[in-house]
Parts: structure tokens; C-alpha cells; sequence
């Protein structure tokens, strides 16, 4: 395995410093309106932040490691998602990176809250999930390339509503592995832990449903 540093949480910090933005930013910028602000929680090295800021979205990043947010170019800040609580309101809080299928119950809801607490009147949380569809799909060895990095899925195991599996990235002969667990939620569990944070569904943002929007009940 690779050496460097870990998260809490054990990402590796190098490899997300590898990691192209892909197309997140420019969905969150299609669904959003010009210059919106936008707090990006769990942002990372600023793999999506850095785009955001190039389509001229004034962001404020929020990561619980200070190895992930020690080269972000934009307003930052250190603390656990849950913790969070921010005198400001933003356009738009945008949660990615699947966390709202985490496997805790507890944590879903305490995402959402911060979420909703950070809303301004009229603004929009952004979501990023693996609806239900895609558990029945996963198996070893899927995976692709991102940018320089080959992204494989190992030891896959089913379990209920609950998938557990080690992600192998790989890049200029060294390799890194991320072991996660992660929650299926069907429609009606979602939007019940929707409510319970005083937000409801809006709307999808992309064909494949991996993205919707969700507004102040």
C-alpha cells in the first residue's frame, strides 16, 4: 500500500490530491443559480471546490481533516459535518460523495441538520447519493480509470440494505486501498429522513438520479 496520510475516516489524502473533478461541478452549476454561494460540506482537497470557483461560485469548503483542506484555494473550514454550525446562511450547501447513504442512521440525520441549518430562504441543498439501483449492481473488479488513477472495487459483500466493499486505487505503480460501508435507501426512507431535517424533495438533476435537489419544508 501506498504511504501518506489517512483521514480519520481512512482516505488517502495523495490519491484525492489525483483525482481529476470529473462532472460533479458542472452539475451543481447547471441546477444552481449564477455566482450562487455555495457551502460544499465534506469537500475534501478541493477536488469539486477549485472548479466551482473557476464558474465563479464564491464557496466555502468544510472537511474534518486538515491534510484534505491544507492546499484548498477557497474560504475554509476545519470541522466535522455534524458539528458545523456557521453564523451564515449559503444559496446552496451541497452534500456529495454519497454521504447521505452513510451506514449510521444518526449521521444521515445530523448531515441533513446541518444542511438545513445553512440554507438561505429560497436556497436548495444538493445531494449526491447511490440510489437503490446501484447496489444491485455492484461487483468485484468494476471500476475505471479517473484521470491517472485505475478505481477497482474489492471484496464486495452484501448484507441486507447495508454494502461493505475496499476500494483499490492505483497510480504510477503504487496503489492505496479505502475500506466503506454504505446504506441502501429506498424512495420512502429517504424522504422520511428528509422531513425529519425540515427539508423535502424538489427535484432529480441528472438522468441517472444520482443527484436531486431538496428545499426547506
Amino acid at each position: 500500500m501506498g504511504e501518506g496520510a489517512f483521514t480519520a475516516d481512512g482516505c488517502p489524502v495523495e490519491v484525492y490530491r489525483l483525482l481529476p473533478p470529473g462532472g460533479e461541478p458542472g452539475i451543481v452549476h447547471e441546477a444552481v443559480p449564477e455566482g450562487a454561494s455555495i457551502l460544499e460540506l465534506g469537500s475534501g482537497v478541493g477536488r469539486v471546490t477549485h472548479a466551482l470557483l473557476d464558474l465563479g461560485h464564491p464557496v466555502v469548503a468544510v472537511d474534518d481533516s486538515p491534510e484534505m483542506l491544507a492546499d484548498v484555494r477557497a474560504e475554509k473550514v476545519c470541522s466535522k459535518i455534524e458539528e458545523l454550525r456557521l453564523d451564515r446562511v449559503f444559496d446552496v450547501v451541497l452534500l456529495g460523495s454519497h454521504l447521505v447513504n452513510t451506514a449510521a442512521d444518526t449521521d444521515r440525520a445530523a448531515f441533513l441538520a446541518t444542511a438545513r441549518a445553512h440554507i438561505a430562504p429560497g436556497g436548495r441543498v444538493l445531494v449526491e447519493w447511490h440510489p437503490p439501483e446501484w447496489f444491485e449492481s455492484v461487483r468485484d473488479a468494476q471500476g475505471g480509470r479517473l484521470g491517472e488513477v485505475d478505481v477497482r472495487l474489492e471484496q464486495v459483500v452484501h448484507q441486507g440494505n447495508l454494502l461493505s466493499a475496499v476500494i483499490r486505487y492505483s497510480a504510477g505503480g503504487r496503489s492505496w486501498t479505502q475500506a466503506f460501508t454504505c446504506r441502501r435507501l429506498e424512495l420512502p426512507a429517504l424522504n422520511a429522513a428528509l422531513a425529519d431535517a425540515g427539508l423535502v424533495f424538489e427535484c432529480w438533476c441528472t438522468g441517472d438520479r444520482t443527484w436531486f435537489a431538496a428545499v426547506p419544508a
